[in-house]
């Protein structure tokens, strides 16, 4: 589980908006784009990401 603390001070790299946590993912508040959460940690990498209205990388 990702702290309170470190979701409020993570960024999107893509387009620097806030974030919020959903399910097993980081989401932009702007862009949508998903960041996935491995072993509680956020990877927060643009190429990582999942865009909006896409599946999972790798599905």
């Amino acid at each position: 589980m990702i702290d309170k603390k470190l979701l409020d001070i993570l960024a999107c790299p893509a387009c620097k908006s806030k974030v919020k946590l959903e399910a097993d993912r980081i989401v932009c508040v702007k862009c949508g784009r998903r960041y996935p959460i491995q072993d509680d940690i956020p990877i927060m990498l643009i190429e990582e990401a999942d865009l909006p209205g896409k599946g999972k990388k790798g599905d």
